[in-house]
């Protein structure tokens, strides 16, 4: 059942990115003749509002087929009021662009519902001092809960996390201790540390490291819009530097997953309640959005790269090279989803 309901949420992530180009693409007055999710064969379809809308075999994506673009025939374009290629370079922009929009703004409001619902946090209680380090030093202990920071209330480890690795000077801890409190004062040491893709780093320390106890945040609607437009943008930018370490080497090609660990890790979060499901899909749908707007010819943002040409040079690039870059997108997205296939089953064998 859990695979099930992971197929499902899945395909509506899915659907709300076919969604934000179809919606877009009917602004400008683009008419859509198909509206598929998933490729391949045709299992299920319905006309409304002049468009097939239709559920196909393979569920590893979905389309909308506009007129006048078709990525497996780039040279069938249509000159027609109501096509793609009749709009101006930056009206295609927005219809490309509204496919991420939407899976961000999914993925936000997914979040803002989790906001809502009481989200649990890393409480600032230490859990572990590091012999001879800052904290040490200045008498920090076990099991200490972190009140403030130079006067700034604190009530989430990563409040006190940040701070110190910002700190430039001395800090001043407002600690309490049992049923005392205390204020406690040290200086940050530039230490080595590691980043989550096991890169060495240096940063600012005292050598400190959670007790893994945490507390239920309890936000109001204004707070939950603060809340969930950080955590979009957090993943954003997690998502968009898992790329970039992908392409420099810095992350192994063996670390790529592909559909099936999707289904498999969306399935997992079923199983710890709604607040784990809604937020592994809004991961899911702003890794949707980053993954599309790559400037491959295959994907929304190799599309965009192509408008982007027109607007500068006053031309479309011509049909030979359009075909050449789009047969070569495909060539690497299929051989990526190869890749993240492979990857998933040799996880699922080991």
């Amino acid at each position: 059942m859990s695979w099930m309901i992971a197929l499902l949420i899945l395909s509506a992530l899915i659907f709300f990115h076919e969604l934000g180009h179809y919606s877009a693409a009917k602004f400008f007055g683009v008419f859509v003749e198909v509206f598929s999710i998933g490729f391949g064969k045709k299992l299920a379809s319905f006309k409304a509002f002049g468009t097939q809308w239709q559920l196909s075999a393979i569920p590893l994506g979905g389309y909308v087929k506009m007129k006048g673009q078709d990525d497996l025939d780039p040279t069938a374009i249509s000159r027609d009021t109501d096509s793609y290629n009749s709009k101006k370079p930056w009206q295609r922009i927005i219809i490309l662009l509204a496919g991420p929009f939407a899976n961000f703004l999914l993925a936000w409001f997914l979040l803002y519902a989790i906001a809502l619902g009481g989200p649990k946090a890393l409480s600032p209680i230490i859990g572990m001092v590091t012999k001879d380090s800052p904290a040490h030093i200045a008498g920090l202990l076990k099991n200490d809960r972190i009140l403030a920071i130079n006067g700034e209330t604190i009530t989430q480890w990563d409040e006190l996390s940040d701070a110190i690795v910002a700190s430039t000077t001395t800090l001043t801890l407002q600690v309490q201790r049992g049923n005392t409190l205390q204020f406690i004062t040290l200086t940050p040491r530039i230490s080595e540390s590691t980043n989550m893709f096991k890169e060495k780093i240096y940063k600012r320390m005292v050598g400190i490291a959670p007790s893994g106890a945490t507390h239920t945040l309890h936000l109001g609607p204004i707070q939950a819009i603060e809340y969930a437009s950080k955590e979009t943008m957090d993943a954003s930018m997690m998502i968009f530097q898992s790329v970039q370490k992908l392409i420099t080497g810095v992350v192994p090609a063996k670390e790529l997953g592909g559909v099936v660990s999707i289904v498999q890790i969306t399935a997992d979060a079923t199983q710890y309640g709604w607040m784990s499901l809604f937020f592994f899909a809004a991961l899911i749908s702003v890794n949707l959005g980053v993954l599309n707007l790559l400037p491959i010819p295959a994907l929304d943002g190799g599309h965009v790269v192509f408008n982007l040409y027109e607007m500068i040079r006053k031309k479309a690039p011509s049909e030979a090279v359009i075909t050449q870059l789009t047969i070569g997108g495909w060539v690497l997205l299929l051989g990526l989803m190869t890749l993240g296939l492979y990857n998933d089953i040799t996880r699922l064998i080991q």
